[in-house]
């Protein structure tokens, strides 16, 4: 079995492997086959690839004959020519927004596995692609965060007085949120979090932080199907703007993660709550790609509105690419060698595996998910 490592888009710093999973690949009995330059902008050099044991070469060199293509981001269908058909693309193909490459890799015959739709189970913890670059997301927005406010984090006691603590606060404890709530008391800052599901308190709790909940609304713990939050009601939101207008005005540091999978991302402050904070305060975003948790954010740019600077994040694991590349390239090496049947040499996805049917957009020339034929 051959296995392609695709040189990923401009703007794209990161890299679906690198030696050490292409050892393990090749351990496993496969060839591995990496586009030149693909690890450059994750400091990895062409040598350390064939060191590891790969072959180099152009495209439509490592493409050939190959029977899995290992990408972070789904390459333009039309860069695939020559591609075996059935053949398994598998990285993080973002389905929802790029509807027309998905159906380019259906009429190109390929097996296109999302990663970022990985099941929330047990055994798919060490496959989980969100998790990995979310949470050096949530460490990256603490650090973008220290590096615009322009005071200091921790409280310090000099002899020409006393600096208070940054007060900080994280909407949203999923992945990145537990990881910036970890990140932002390290580096010494009174830390408060808030969630749309009732269970994290305990989890906010535990990393020091001071949970920051609506009471007494009933039957609201807006657990979404596989972990994930949910849209609240009518009533819990209003109890929750009210809530974080009187705690917002208070906080020097603000880190919004909220996203609903397949929906825009829920406006979690207001440009009257912006206005309330201290000027010099900074909020970063991390909903910024998918619409934004603050009115005013601008994906991708840095702004600053009423004195407060809000930074549009946007995907914040490229800029720790190393990381990021080791993680990822872990993630997709875990789920392969999970389903790896060394008697064939390749993996054999059955179609009633949970894993497989989350993850799997498209197969026989079709579209496949019901995620994406139901919608």
């Amino acid at each position: 079995m051959k296995i392609a490592v695709l040189k990923e888009a401009a703007g794209e710093t990161r890299c679906a492997a690198v030696p050490e999973t292409v050892k393990k690949f090749i351990a496993l009995g496969a060839e591995v086959a990496v586009e030149r330059e693909a690890g450059v902008g994750a400091s990895i050099a062409d040598s350390d690839f064939e060191a590891a044991g790969a072959t180099l070469g152009i495209r439509a060199e490592v493409l050939k004959g190959a029977g899995i293509i290992l990408t972070i981001g789904g390459p333009d269908p039309a860069t695939l020519k020559g591609v075996e058909a059935d053949a398994l693309l598998v990285g993080g193909l973002d389905p929802l927004r790029r509807r027309d490459a998905i159906q380019g890799y259906a009429a190109a015959g390929l097996q296109a596995m999302a990663m970022e739709w990985m099941p929330r189970i047990t055994r798919a913890q060490s496959m989980d692609v969100l998790s990995s670059q979310s949470n050096l997301a949530g460490y990256k927005a603490v650090v973008d965060a220290a590096a615009s406010y322009g005071r200091a984090f921790p409280m310090m006691m000099t002899a020409a007085g006393t600096v208070s603590p940054a007060k900080a606060f994280v909407m949203g404890v999923g992945v990145a949120g537990l990881q910036a709530i970890a990140t932002a008391r390290r580096l010494g800052a009174q830390v408060s979090a808030t969630d749309v599901r009732s269970a994290t308190k305990e989890q906010i709790q535990s990393l020091g932080a001071k949970p920051i909940f609506v009471e007494n609304v009933a039957g609201i713990e807006g657990e979404g199907a596989g972990g994930y939050a949910t849209e609240m009601s009518d009533e819990y939101q209003k109890a929750q703007a009210e809530l974080v207008s009187a705690h917002i005005a208070k906080q020097d540091i603000v880190i919004t993660t909220a996203l609903i999978p397949g929906r825009p991302a829920p406006r979690l402050i207001s440009d009257a709550q912006v206005a309330s904070m201290r000027a010099g305060s900074v909020i970063v975003d991390l909903a910024a790609d998918a619409g934004g948790n603050i009115e005013g954010t601008v994906s991708g740019e840095s702004v600053v509105k009423h004195g407060v600077t809000i930074i549009g994040a946007t995907n914040l694991a490229r800029s720790l690419a190393a990381d990021a590349s080791a993680l990822f390239a872990r993630n997709l090496y875990n789920f392969l060698s999970a389903f790896w049947d060394k008697g064939q040499g390749r993996p054999i996805l059955p179609d009633d595996d949970e894993i497989v049917k989350g993850i799997r957009l498209t197969q026989g020339g079709k579209i496949v998910n019901e995620r994406l034929t139901t919608a």
